[in-house]
């Protein structure tokens, strides 16, 4: 059977860099209004005597189309050809509605420009969507060209898709003969948290994240609000294979109520202060850094608790061989992070550098005796030129290099394959050799012949040609209907 028309059609509909295009529409249609709703209401330390409260609110932000401010201050809509031929930066304003309290009254509100942000080609937002192919000829641009990249000072940059482990995913793996480890990234919003897992010689569990070390797994449980070691046997399991856990129930017997739980944790953490501040700082700790996907208020302790119980019972059947471990090389175990993630990333850091920098320049202006308006103190080029800088010298958030590139034109398959490239995070200096193979989960996903040869073998891969990448599921619709369906 000749599969070709099914082929010929499948691209038709379907462009080689739709994923990508898709991940950026969705960062600039509810990214961006999540990252300001995180960072929603400050309060600088800093306020004049006669003023009791002062509060600043970051509204609705909304991103315009791609243009240019001509040197007699002018305004107009601009296209890729011209970016590039002019050697300046594709990219929109960044309109932020910005409202300023006191004592809970307001005094000020208005929307402004806090930026300019890159935008991709051939996305929603570039001025170039619904023209037809005579339209795009006259506004000089290649009907052909797939988009998919940014224009910074006139050089045409890719944002490379990187695969990484799944967040919010506990895996545990063999480290050596009876030696097992249990791993998850907690990660939500600016909030990204590893937990390690592990038993010790005397028999009791123990669990590493933040600034808790080698802290026993039962005084956290207990410290989250599940006091009693009955419900914690019921939350893990009764069946005889976990009976190992009454060891660590019986070392903390002794722990008979939260508070002397959280203090436990206190103590064990180093905290000096007095008991009751540093419980509360315990509690706000536990709040804030256990497993922060679940959530990070305090009444949600009690469904961390109960998750951490499930965490340890899959450790404990893992380690006991009643299930197998976990291969942190299947394709299930991992996500692909598109232009989408990566700009949210770089955008929520470069956001709240403009916030401290908004707090700085209002408490400057109130040590000097003044109460400015907000609108004076904003500096719209903080944020575009560190977008801009990362953009163009691929220097990422956490220290990464090399995730925005210079696209490659020496031909038109040599562009569509560095459109399609995924790095791994790992060195290429090391050896890593699981993770250079091909695994079989790769097959119909990413290609098994692009690779290079050297030292980035099996680290530099290629989406293959009919791949295509599904966005992330909302979690709370998903959970939502599992409730619906029975869940509890």
């Amino acid at each position: 059977m000749d599969k070709s028309p099914l082929i010929k059609k499948f691209f038709e509909e379907q462009k080689f860099v739709e994923s990508n295009i898709q991940s950026f529409n969705h960062f600039i249609a509810k990214g961006l209004q999540e990252i300001v709703d995180e960072n929603k209401e400050v309060e600088p330390s800093i306020i004049p005597s006669n003023i009791e409260k002062f509060k600043i609110r970051f509204g609705k932000i909304t991103i315009g189309r791609p243009e240019i401010t001509e040197a007699d201050g002018s305004k107009r809509p601009i296209f890729p050809s011209e970016a590039r031929l002019r050697k300046i930066s594709y990219a929109a304003p960044i309109n932020l509605e910005i409202s300023s309290y006191i004592n809970d009254i307001q005094r000020e509100s208005f929307t402004t420009v806090v930026g300019r942000l890159p935008i991709m080609l051939r996305s929603k937002y570039c001025n170039l969507m619904g023209l037809n192919k005579e339209d795009m000829i006259k506004k000089g641009e290649d009907p052909s060209d797939p988009g998919g990249y940014f224009i910074i000072n006139g050089t045409e940059k890719v944002v490379i898709t990187v695969e990484d482990l799944a967040a919010n995913n506990f895996l545990v793996e063999k480290e050596g003969p009876g030696e097992y480890t249990g791993r998850i990234f907690s990660s939500r919003g600016s909030y990204k948290i590893p937990h390690t897992f592990e038993k010790r010689k005397d028999g009791i569990y123990y669990i590493n994240f933040a600034r808790v070390k080698r802290m026993p797994l039962v005084v956290v449980i207990k410290a989250l609000g599940l006091v009693k070691d009955e419900e914690i046997m019921q939350a893990i399991s009764y069946d005889k294979q976990f009976d190992e856990v009454f060891l660590n129930l019986l070392e903390f017997a002794d722990i008979k109520d939260q508070e002397e739980a959280l203090d436990t944790v206190a103590r064990k953490s180093n905290m000096t202060q007095p008991r009751e501040i540093r419980i509360e700082r315990t509690r706000d700790m536990l709040s804030k850094y256990c497993l922060p996907h679940i959530g990070l208020q305090p009444e949600e302790m009690i469904d961390k608790a109960r998750n951490l119980c499930k965490m340890l019972k899959k450790f404990i059947m893992v380690s006991n061989e009643m299930r197998m471990e976990d291969d942190k090389d299947h394709y299930m175990n991992k996500r692909l992070r598109l232009s989408g993630d990566l700009m949210a990333d770089l955008f929520r850091v470069n956001f709240k550098v403009l916030v401290g920098d908004i707090l700085f320049n209002f408490q400057r202006i109130i040590k000097r005796g003044k109460l400015p308006s907000l609108r004076v103190i904003i500096r719209e080029k903080l944020l575009t030129s560190r977008i801009h800088s990362s953009m163009a010298t691929g220097e990422w958030v956490g220290m990464r290099q090399g995730i925005s590139q210079r696209i490659q034109r020496c031909n038109f398959l040599e562009m569509l394959s560095h459109l399609q490239r995924v790095a791994s995070p790992l060195s290429a200096s090391q050896e890593n050799f699981e993770a250079r193979a091909l695994h079989s989960t790769h097959l119909g996903r990413l290609c098994p012949i692009e690779t290079p040869e050297g030292t980035n073998i099996g680290l530099r891969k290629n989406l293959a040609l009919m791949c295509i990448v599904t966005p992330a599921a909302d979690e709370e619709a998903v959970l939502n209907a599992a409730r619906s369906l029975g869940l509890r």
